[in-house]
């Protein structure tokens, strides 16, 4: 009883036959979709393949190049009530740019589809870009490398991702592609998937956890925004409203300007003026004047010279003076030159 129930190896689901359905469907069912104006020539080319294909199930197909639209329905002789469900899917994935050799297997039992939306998953268009070229990888490695993984065929195709394939596959397919575009990277689910295929071959763990094998990702803090340089500090919101500003008529009658005659107005605001140019000739000729000021000279400061600590003995030095003037140039020393008379004296004795 503790033991889980498992469907035995190389067992598939008997097939639906005429005999489970002998009086076939009640009412006529009907599926269109829209597809793109650049799949009308490849639809054109391999429609009538497509028909082959469903009225072996007695599925009726027709194809609207003026309205840019393709219609399943069934027949008399459809026995199959998810017949109809297996075609509508095959025009879904022909208008989504997946090829007719592909897309023709959504009729077998074990196959299914999912037509992923990514669309809106992204607000910024640059961004989706990158994450959905992030989804296909190198020259389509990750993309390959998520096929082998899940058994599935997948078509990334404008704003959608279409997988084709089995049940657990699609489920994995569909988790990786919401991952992406996410901002998580395909990598460590390809990993994690790796690792279950692995697991799955061994039949003592098929009863057992795996999440003490599965990695654990942790997620690496980004970047705390950079602070700007002019903060805006919101006042504290007082119910009055601000005073009223001066005018120019106020301000002038502050000053007493007001009550001054037009001449004396006039001869107010030259004085102003003939000021503020004395001002602008006395700065610009201070800047001129800067270039004729010499540069102030460094004062050298003068070494004193260390005094010698030892004497010099003098005497001393008269001594070597004479020794050095008793001897020839090129002469050998006294002990020396004994030296070479004895040994000279040897050689004669041993001669004799």
């Amino acid at each position: 009883e503790s033991e889980l129930l498992t469907v035995p190896d190389g067992w598939k689901e008997p097939a639906f036959t005429r005999e489970d359905n002998p009086k076939g469907l009640l009412e006529e069912s009907s599926f269109a979709t829209l597809f793109p104006k650049y799949r009308e020539a490849y639809l054109k080319e391999c429609w009538p393949l497509v028909q082959k294909a469903l009225s072996e199930h007695f599925v009726n197909a027709a194809l609207d190049l003026i309205e840019g639209s393709m219609t399943v329905t069934t027949t008399k002789k459809t026995f199959d009530p998810y017949a109809i469900i297996r075609a509508r899917d095959l025009i879904k994935l022909l208008a989504r740019s997946v090829p007719f050799e592909q897309a023709v297997r959504i009729l077998q039992d074990d196959v299914a589809c999912d037509i992923i939306k990514i669309g809106s998953l992204v607000r910024k268009r640059d961004t989706f870009i990158k994450r959905r070229a992030r989804l296909l990888g190198p020259k389509g490695s990750t993309l390959k490398a998520l096929e082998l993984l899940t058994n599935c065929y997948i078509m990334v195709q404008g704003n959608t991702v279409s997988a084709l394939g089995p049940f657990s596959g699609l489920k994995e397919v569909r988790k990786v592609v919401l991952d992406t575009m996410k901002n998580i990277h395909p990598i460590y689910n390809i990993k994690t998937l790796m690792i279950k295929r692995e697991l799955s071959k061994d039949p003592e763990l098929r009863s057992q956890s795996w999440e003490r094998f599965l990695p654990k990702f942790k997620r690496k803090n980004l970047k705390k925004r950079k602070e700007p340089k002019k903060k805006n500090t919101k006042k504290e919101y007082t119910p009055f409203p601000p005073p009223q500003p001066e005018s120019q008529i106020d301000k002038e009658l502050a000053s007493g300007e007001y009550f001054l005659k037009e001449r004396q107005k006039k001869r107010k605001r030259m004085e102003e003026i003939k000021a503020k140019q004395a001002d602008a000739v006395k700065k610009r000729q201070e800047e001129r004047n800067k270039a004729f000021i010499p540069p102030k000279e460094k004062t050298v400061v003068k070494t004193k010279k260390a005094s010698t600590e030892k004497k010099i003995d003098i005497e001393a030095i008269k001594e070597k003076v004479k020794n050095a003037k008793k001897k020839k140039l090129g002469a050998l020393p006294v002990e020396e030159v004994k030296l070479k008379m004895a040994a000279d004296e040897k050689k004669k004795k041993k001669r004799k």
